[in-house]
């Protein structure tokens, strides 16, 4: 079957027209400085036509380029169309509501961090988010980097300081690192100070090993009290994201009754493989990608939208 992404189709006919309208201006350009009459450009000036006229052709050929590599990609990892390309990120950010009844007792007087499960947006978007650092498996590393696909990691210290290295080369590929406590502990059951040690402590952490303070947290379980959030906020944290479905390389789960995706939704997933799961982190990629491509989703970056 044809790999075609319906965003790059719309893409490449806007740069089309775009690219005719400017090779237009440029021929334009070029007549009003006298070629055809044999008048020269005054000093200082040159004619933009060819100059014009390269650039868009380079700018073609990247997008040709670009595109045919995404559809090698999709073909290498066995999906079955073309993965859509996200908007731009949104020049103005959504604001970002607690859930209703998510809240704590005192959530918005004390102006802490928002826990929610949807981004609000009306792009067709939705944001993976993959947890904790079990599995450090290379061809996820190789899949998510051929196939261009933004996603966010909540990090356990436990779990990855036996490969830091492993999570650095994530960042470098563009990912987000984020913070999912020290040891992934019951969060209510401990005491604030407890909570407080178990978030400020992998803020540093991610701070030490990959340079920069995490701003996005996640509470294990997705169980949190009053006091785990104060205590976030007191870490540097802004956001609680939790989700709306979950992913595994075998099946979706889902919090909404209806079972459907949504515009700006939240996903979950795990680093997780064949010890845990029935699949590999290449498969689970391959259901989460399958699925919302064909339903008309991108996946976009979460950060962007923070």
């Amino acid at each position: 079957m044809g790999f075609v992404g319906q965003n790059d189709k719309s893409r490449a006919l806007r740069v089309k027209g775009f690219c005719g309208g400017l090779a237009v201006a440029a021929l334009a350009a070029g007549c009003a400085q006298g070629d055809a009459s044999g008048v020269r450009p005054a000093a200082g000036q040159q004619n933009l036509k060819a100059p014009a006229a390269r650039a868009l052709d380079a700018y073609a050929a990247r997008l040709r380029a670009a595109h045919a590599a995404r559809v090698a990609a999709a073909k290498r990892w066995d999906l079955k169309r073309v993965p859509l390309t996200a908007p731009p990120p949104p020049a103005r950010k959504p604001r970002i509501k607690t859930r209703k009844g998510f809240e704590v007792d005192g959530h918005r007087e004390r102006n802490l961090p928002p826990v929610f499960t949807t981004v609000p947006t009306r792009d067709k978007v939705v944001f993976l988010t993959i947890d904790d650092g079990a599995e450090k498996d290379p061809a996820f590393l190789r899949m998510m980097s051929e196939l261009k696909i933004p996603y966010t990691a909540f990090l356990s210290n436990y779990l990855i300081k036996e490969d830091y290295g492993y999570f650095e080369k994530m960042q470098d590929r563009g990912a987000g690192l984020n913070n999912h406590t020290l040891h992934h502990p019951y969060l209510p059951a401990l005491s604030y100070a407890r909570q407080k040690r178990e978030i400020c402590g992998m803020q540093n952490v991610i701070e030490r090993r990959y340079g920069k303070r995490p701003v996005l947290f996640r509470p294990p379980f997705g169980n949190y009290d009053r006091d785990t959030l104060i205590a976030a906020k007191s870490c540097g944290i802004r956001y609680a994201p939790l989700w709306n479905e979950e992913v595994f390389a075998d099946r979706w789960e889902y919090r909404e009754w209806d079972r459907e995706l949504r515009p700006g939704d939240i996903v979950l997933s795990h680093f997780r493989g064949r010890d845990a799961w029935k699949g590999t982190m290449p498969d689970m990629i391959r259901r989460f990608l399958d699925k919302v491509t064909a339903e008309g989703y991108a996946v976009a970056r979460l950060e962007d939208y923070l």
